[in-house]
């Protein structure tokens, strides 16, 4: 979802633009398209720091809060997830 706002921030600059904001040491080209070369998840942190650079952008700021919520969501119901089936394998064990 970031990349495909990146690149309809980014679809109509130039390769010298791209270059000159400094996008090209961070970002690989694929005809116009703009793709996150490391391949890292994006963490709650991440987002944060994304929405302290587009606060003044309601258009990139709403889905990228949305974005960020949803990972804290994630986050708490595979926490909760795994705390589940570790309890379960503490009972079972239990038996023996």
């Amino acid at each position: 979802m970031v990349a495909a706002i990146v690149h309809q921030l980014t679809r109509n600059l130039s390769m010298e633009e791209i270059e000159k904001s400094g996008f090209d040491k961070y970002y690989v080209d694929h005809t116009l398209g703009i793709w996150p070369q490391e391949g890292f998840p994006l963490t709650h942190s991440t987002y944060d720091n994304i929405l302290r650079l587009v606060k003044d952008c309601s258009d990139v700021y709403a889905p990228i809060k949305f974005l960020r919520e949803r990972e804290i969501v994630h986050f708490q119901r595979f926490g909760e997830a795994n705390r589940e089936d570790c309890s379960k394998d503490r009972i079972s064990l239990s038996y023996f």
